[in-house]
């Protein structure tokens, strides 16, 4: 399965499959059931590495929010510009690192779909340069790789498979003792960090719906659920 590699040669995702649209529309889902979206009159959603595109998009299109997509890349903010306009939707190449890029501008919930492990060994400044962001009680919901799920701990420990994945000489896949450590120590509250899905975006169609039966299961049952493909990620401020 080919990926999708950023102007730099890294893989930043997976070209476009069944199992792909169903697992961005699952997160997505789960993004927005940690949202409350029915007691504020405007709701403002920053996406932190959007990719081309898609997750901003759903968001925005799902919810009244309204939802920058941010990404260092280029040619990714150039092709979510082109395929996806909302009203409530903009994209953006910013470095949230570097605060004053955003102006004054504070987010009730700052997301990410695989974007935290990218910045694995720099995590500290990046979750408090995230924290500043947030409006006061904002919430971070992220979706990260899971180092003990097998495939996980494959394609990241192993120098041959992260180079054959095209991976970032710094990124590395989290546990949920390191997260939840981590998100501690940068002064988060309310932190929870739980093992969920087991759809990779290579699953053949015919067993898709058999995988996220199998997978909802498995999800409840300790010791089989933490070699799902995620954690989900949940803090606030």
């Amino acid at each position: 399965m080919s990926s999708i590699k950023d102007d730099r040669g890294y893989n930043q995702g997976f070209s476009p499959t069944k199992a792909m649209e169903i697992r961005t529309n699952r997160r997505c889902q789960a993004i927005i059931e940690e949202m409350d979206l029915e007691n504020k009159k405007e709701v403002n959603v920053l996406e932190i590495g959007c990719g081309t595109g898609e997750l901003s998009y759903l968001l925005a299109k799902k919810t009244n929010a309204i939802v920058l997509g941010s990404d260092l890349c280029i040619p990714f903010i150039e092709n979510a510009r082109k395929n996806y306009s909302l009203p409530n939707l903009k994209y953006e190449v910013l470095d949230f690192n570097f605060p004053e890029q955003i102006s004054d501008l504070k987010f009730d919930y700052i997301v990410g779909n695989g974007i935290l492990h990218h910045l694995y060994h720099h995590l500290d400044d990046a979750l408090k340069n995230i924290n500043f962001l947030l409006q006061k009680g904002g919430k971070i919901i992220f979706w990260e790789p899971n180092i003990k799920n097998p495939y996980c701990y494959l394609i990241f420990t192993y120098s041959k498979f992260r180079k054959l994945a095209h991976l970032e000489p710094d990124e590395m896949a989290f546990s949920r003792k390191f997260i939840t450590k981590k998100l501690k120590n940068s002064g988060y509250q309310h932190i929870k960090v739980e093992y969920r899905d087991f759809l990779l975006p290579v699953i053949p169609d015919m067993l898709i719906q058999p995988t996220i039966i199998l997978g909802n299961f498995s999800e409840k049952i300790p010791g089989i659920n933490c070699l799902t493909q995620s954690l989900f990620i949940c803090a606030s401020k």
